[in-house]
Order: C-alpha cells, then sequence, then structure tokens
C-alpha cells in the first residue's frame, strides 16, 4: 500500500515538473499581434505631436530661450518625452533632418539645447523666469 502511494507521488510530480516548462505557442503568437497595432499607435502619436505651428510650443518656459539660441529658421518641433521629470524636444528642418535636441529638466529648470549635427552643446543654463 505504501508502495504504490509513493509510486503515485512520484509520478504526480514528475508529471506536474515535465508540464510546467512548457510555453504555449498560442499565446506568443497573440501577444506579438497585440504588440504591433500598440507600435503603430505609438508611432501615430508621435507624428501628431509634430508642429510646425509654434502656438502650442510657445507656452512652454523654454521656448523664448530655444528660439533665441538656434538660428531664424523654421523649425518643426516633435516632443521625443514629456514627464514629470523632464521634456526632451527635437526640432527639424522644412527637409524633417533633426538639427537641435532640447532638454529641459523640470524640478531644476535646467535647458540644454544640442546641435545634432555635430556642433555639440549650445546651451546649458538654468532658467531664471520659469
Amino acid at each position: 500500500m505504501n508502495k504504490m502511494l509513493l509510486i503515485l507521488i512520484a509520478a504526480a510530480t514528475m508529471l506536474t515538473a515535465c508540464d510546467s516548462n512548457q510555453t504555449n505557442p498560442v499565446n506568443d503568437a497573440g501577444s506579438n499581434e497585440h504588440s504591433a497595432p500598440t507600435e503603430t499607435a505609438q508611432q501615430d502619436k508621435d507624428q501628431a505631436e509634430e508642429s510646425p505651428d509654434h502656438g502650442e510650443w510657445s507656452s512652454l518656459p523654454e521656448y523664448d530661450v530655444i528660439v533665441r539660441t538656434i538660428d531664424s529658421q523654421d523649425y518643426t518641433f516633435r516632443t521625443v518625452t514629456d514627464n514629470e521629470n523632464e521634456r526632451i524636444l527635437l526640432l527639424a528642418n522644412q527637409d524633417s533632418e533633426e538639427k537641435y535636441k532640447t532638454i529641459f529638466i523640470k524640478n531644476t529648470s535646467r535647458l540644454k539645447i544640442i546641435d545634432v549635427d555635430g556642433g555639440g552643446q549650445l546651451f546649458n543654463d538654468v532658467l531664471e523666469n520659469s
């Protein structure tokens, strides 16, 4: 009787252990299908945030310094990151070539403007009026 009970417990343990390492290929494929629309939605959101009209950007505390620092060519602003700690913007020219990157640290009001064409850092200072 004890041998039979021991054999049943051992068999159940082995079957359970062998079964738990298998992945479900149907769920993996379904998971990949669901992530594709999310990436597309994110790309659509990024495109929606591009704007050659500077009306919405002019309310940002760093906007005046950005415009004074870069040349007077018209640039399209695109938000890369805007969270509670920092805001990162990319500025592209009319040919959609990214020319400048700005990093605004919100809690210290520090602004960095970087020329991505190899010009290096153009501005790195704490803004007084923000």
